[in-house]
This record gives C-alpha cells, structure tokens and sequence, in this order.
C-alpha cells in the first residue's frame, strides 16, 4: 500500500491512497486539473481512480469532486451528513447522478476494491465529518485531519498503522499572536476546529506507544499558511519523538506541502 497528499492545507486537499489494485482518492478541495497533474507527477492517472471519499463538506476538500465524478464517472463515499451538505445543499459540486453517490456510516467498515475502509468520526465544525483508515494484505495507513482534539477513540482507530497522514496544522504561539481575528483564532484552536503541533505530537507518540506494530512513516498534512511553519511542525514533532520514544519506534517523519505532491510513503 501507498499513500501520497496530492494538496494539503487551507487551500485545498487531496490524498491519492493505493494497494496497486485499488486507487482512492480522499478529497477533491483543488481544481481538477491540478489533481490530474499531480496523479501524473506520480505515475498516476485520474481514469484509473476507483473512488472518491469525502471527509467533509467544507469547500478545501469538495471542490473538484463535481467535475471529477461526471468527467470520469467516479463513485462518491461519504456520510449522509457531508453528503447531504456538500452535494445537495453546494451550488459549486453541481448536480451527481444518484448511481455515482454512496452513503457510509462511522464506524461501518467496507469495501473498495481489495481495500478495507473504516471511517470514524472526528470532531469538526462540519455536518457529519469523519476521517478513514485503509487495510489491505495486512497493512493499514491511517488518516486524520480537520480534527479539533483527539481522544482514545480516535487512537483506537489510527494504532496500528504502519503509515499515519496526521493535521499538524498551526503553532499556537504563531496563532495566538497572528492577525486572525478573535473569533476565528478560538474557532480553529476549539474543540471543533484543528490540531496544533503540540497536539499532533501527542497523538504520534500515544500511537507509536499503543501500536502492537512499529509505527514506520508519519506525514504531517494540512498545515496553516499563516500559523505554521513546514519546518516548525516537523522540528515540535520530530523533538517529541525523540524525547518520549525509543530509537527503534520512531517513525521517519515527512511534512505535506502545499501546492504539490508529497513524499510517497510506501508499505
């Protein structure tokens, strides 16, 4: 399995997922023709995508998905919640053939392809967000961004992956100091709203703790333009590790840039 961000941050997020087999796409929230460069970049192609999942309706992750599933007839995963709000209730997504739609549950596992995906809730100021985990041939790669905290049921879903693409969105010195306004400032570090460094940190270690199996890579996504630092996240991260874990379980850890693709992380 291999799992590579194609975009990642406020301006818009993409995730290419793949057994070899099976290619899943997790999120559409830049244009689609940037999607389909980047699937390229990587040796990829969008007529070779078995399905798009949505994590949640906000318009960083739903953008492209209209245009995606009418050009190229790909299938649409999510709960009935985002559906409902990013496809019936999003003037841009435009109107989807009902045959192309697919309504999951959190915590209902199912099948795409020769892939396993679970989705599990996560705490979000959207209608009905979730974040997923794939398994195939007995690995597992763990996602979860646009999370305001984490708790055991969170861990419990993401241990035991080899591969985990986790938010490690703002600092919150930077945050607390930056020009957002106040309102927004208390919404993106709420409970709702996105985790910190600092939080990132935490979970990668609890997780790296409670895996029965060594955690091998960890990918740093969807951090803030104006709070974050590609080098900030990795450094409050990586110094984490080094501290609360022994050499033999701590993982390589990559951040996601923005605009392009990311390290490939391969299990």
């Amino acid at each position: 399995m291999r799992i590579c961000s194609l975009a990642s941050g406020s301006s818009g997020n993409c995730i290419f997922v793949s057994s070899g087999l099976t290619k899943i796409l997790v999120d559409a929230g830049v244009s689609g023709v940037k999607i389909e460069q980047e699937l390229s970049a990587i040796g990829e192609s969008i007529d070779n995508i078995d399905a798009m999942l949505v994590t949640h309706e906000h318009i960083d992750h739903i953008k492209s998905m209209g245009v995606l599933a009418r050009k190229h007839a790909i299938s649409i995963y999510g709960t009935q919640g985002t559906i409902e709000a990013a496809i019936c209730g999003n003037h841009p997504v435009g109107k989807i053939s009902p045959a192309l739609i697919n309504y999951i549950e959190p915590n209902e596992a199912f099948m795409i392809g020769d892939i396993l995906v679970t989705p599990f809730s996560v705490s979000h100021d959207a209608a009905d967000p979730v974040a997923y985990c794939f398994e195939s041939g007995g690995k597992k790669i763990g996602t979860a961004t646009d999370l305001g905290f984490f708790d055991d049921y969170t861990v419990e879903n993401l241990k035991n992956s080899s591969i985990l693409y986790l938010e490690s969105n703002h600092d919150v010195h930077m945050l607390e100091a930056g020009t957002y306004p106040y309102a927004l400032k208390q919404r993106v570090k709420g409970e709702k709203g996105h985790l910190s460094n600092d939080s990132c940190a935490d979970l990668v270690v609890r997780l790296c703790n409670e895996s029965e199996i060594n955690v091998g890579h960890v990918i740093l996504a969807h951090l803030s333009a104006e709070n974050n630092f590609p080098d900030l996240a990795y450094e409050t991260v990586n110094s984490e590790i080094k501290i609360k874990l022994n050499p033999d379980k701590r993982p390589e850890i990559h951040v996601a840039p923005r605009g392009v693709h990311s390290y490939i992380a391969e299990i």
